[in-house]
């Protein structure tokens, strides 16, 4: 009976944890598998811990560990957050059912088991369901809502996380992550449903039904076109690309033919693939972080950059969102670039060129987070562009794109966050490194044939301009409910504290983009946020007096909270040295709030 697999409302959590552990390892609705996982637990809090609560379902979707229980990611919260999501779509009418959800999923484990898992409750809702036939980037699923018209978009997969994680993220009908009311709606529907048992359809059933249906190659074709229309020297690269020398790794994940498909076609042939990164790989057996903002993850790749004498390497996280970069010095050395590092290249080369080349609109915006660095302000400005600020999460760039086009205002050319997700052109919603490795390449020819200076070079040339900015992020991982806790407790710290300094840097303001305020400490004021007012949101940031900033952020789908490091100067070598006495001196105070000696 349905009535049975109903999780117990209104009960201690003891009570709760014992009755759901019963109904899991008990009731034949979960598989063998699932309730043998369960009985062979034996620790008391981590039966707790997997059943204390449900997986929580941000704005960003909701990314967990692997396994059975509420608190996991598995086929049956899997199915219950698609229940949801279909409920929200129903209610919508027949149009929406028939536009229907496209669905993609990356390299992790079973991630292909839950795509299509999603499909079926989709489809036992009457709901049509596309489903790719194959691993594809995130940014190629954004683009096929909009291209396929479906009302949204799921992708599965957890990212650049480790290997023991997935994750299921939501897309609107406009490509973009979902905003937070339609989030909340869907949050709604999930804490609503008390059920533990979700109709499912069978795979035959569905395809005969017309309710599961592929995501053919007119996608993928459509894709590519979108991505080179929007370079800026075509013929450059036809002529010149094969010259440039490319190291390219996909760390085990989804981005390898898309990467090497769109290079190839443009030109660039010359094009060495990591063999031992190339191929989809669950474990990521070659990096203990699939994730191209780690130094570590580029070991075999700069290795083989060396051997073959290559110009740039680049590396993608599993599911091709987010794009790594290393470029070769005049005398043959690698530099690392931040993600910061790349926006502020990228934008650089976009607005320049599209200067030169009479292509640079009077109404160009250029978008990035609020914790990316200043000097992308700074780079827009010295073309005549707006900047516009938004929250953390990629989405809140995408929306920015709709606004300009709903209201025929603004016309926006590049967006980028400093966790190395950038995006030219409105084709998608989301971030895309297969578009950015297009890019850079291009770049890295252009400056190469035309200026003669390597991608470190014209980075110092906008250092030069602009002023020398540095960057770092510093995560901490804070796992289980007493993680969230301590989160907590580091929040509202730094709410009701008054900093004078960090590493011999006055503090000047709290901005609270939670409570939307701003306190001056030098004034002892606080005041309302200027306008634009951005949506409320758990993040505080401290300036300084001389500029720069460092903002603290938990992160809406990790067990993590982040803190961000930004700060100007005149020379870079002793701007590194005060980032590092500023690092040193808040990270001190974030332990003495965890009561931990130290924190790194």
């Amino acid at each position: 009976m349905i009535s049975e697999k109903t999780a117990p409302k209104n009960m201690t959590l003891e009570h709760r944890v014992r009755e759901l552990y019963k109904l899991w390892t008990e009731d034949h609705y979960f598989d063998l598998a699932t309730r043998e996982e369960l009985l062979q637990l034996r620790d008391p809090k981590e039966i707790e811990e997997r059943f204390y609560t449900d997986l929580e379902f941000g704005t960003g979707g909701m990314r967990g560990l692997m396994g059975a229980g509420t608190n996991r990611i598995n086929k049956y919260v899997i199915r219950k957050v698609t229940q949801a999501l279909a409920d929200t779509i129903t209610e919508q009418g027949a149009e929406a059912s028939k536009r229907g959800v496209v669905i993609a999923y990356d390299s992790r484990r079973n991630s292909a088991e839950f795509a299509l898992e999603t499909a079926l409750v989709l489809a036992a809702n009457g709901i049509r369901a596309f489903i790719f036939d194959r691993l594809k980037p995130t940014p190629e699923l954004s683009f096929a809502v909009r291209f396929l018209h479906t009302i949204a978009g799921v992708n599965i997969t957890a990212s650049h996380n480790p290997k023991e994680y997935n994750g299921y993220k939501v897309y609107g009908e406009d490509g973009g992550q979902l905003p937070p009311s339609k989030a909340l709606r869907i949050v709604e529907k999930i804490q609503s449903c008390a059920d533990w048992f979700i109709p499912v359809l069978s795979r035959q059933e569905a395809e005969e039904r017309g309710l599961l249906l592929p995501a053919g190659l007119d996608v993928d074709r459509a894709y590519y076109e979108e991505i080179k229309k929007g370079m800026l020297y075509p013929e450059l690269s036809k002529t010149k690309g094969s010259k440039l020398k490319i190291v390219y790794t996909p760390l085990h994940g989804a981005g390898n033919e898309s990467v090497r498909g769109i290079l190839h076609d443009m030109g660039f042939t010359s094009v060495f693939t990591v063999p031992e990164q190339e191929k989809p790989d669950s474990e990521f057996s070659t990096v203990k972080y699939p994730n191209p903002e780690d130094p570590a993850a580029y070991e075999l790749a700069l290795k083989y950059a060396m051997e073959q004498r290559a110009d740039i390497v680049l590396a993608t996280d599993p599911d091709a969102d987010r794009l790594g970069l290393y470029a070769r010095h005049q005398n043959g050395s690698f530099q690392s670039f931040t993600g910061n590092q790349i926006g502020v290249l990228l934008a650089y080369y976009l607005l320049s060129q599209r200067q030169k080349l009479g292509k640079l609109p009077n109404d160009g915006k250029l978008v990035k987070t609020i914790v990316s660095t200043e000097l992308g302000d700074a780079v827009a400005a010295h073309f005549g562009l707006d900047t516009i600020n938004v929250l953390v999460g990629f989405k809140y760039i995408g929306e920015q794109i709709g606004e300009m086009e709903q209201k025929k205002s603004g016309s926006f050319i590049f967006g980028f966050e400093e966790s190395h997700g950038y995006l030219a052109g409105t084709y998608a919603r989301d971030k895309d490194a297969v578009q950015a490795a297009a890019l850079l390449a291009e770049a890295a020819l252009y400056f190469r044939e035309k200026e003669n200076k390597t991608l470190p070079e014209v980075l110092e040339e906008i250092f030069q301009l602009f002023g020398y900015y540095v960057d770092e992020q510093v995560a901490i991982s804070l796992e289980g409910r007493e993680g969230k806790e301590n989160i907590a407790k580091i929040m509202h710290y730094l709410r009701t504290q008054k900093p004078a300094s960090f590493g011999g840097l006055k503090v000047k303001d709290r901005h609270d983009f939670l409570s939307r305020k701003t306190f001056n400490f030098v004034r002892g004021e606080e005041q309302e946020m200027g306008q634009p007012l951005l949506p409320p949101e758990n993040v505080l940031g401290l300036r300084f007096e001389q500029g720069g900033f460092v903002m603290a952020r938990p992160s809406g789908t990790e067990p993590k909270i982040r803190f961000y490091f930004c700060l100007r100067g005149n020379n870079m070598e002793s701007l590194k040295q005060t980032l590092k006495n500023v690092k040193g001196d808040f990270l001190e105070v974030i332990a003495n709030v965890l009561g931990s000696p130290s924190i790194k």
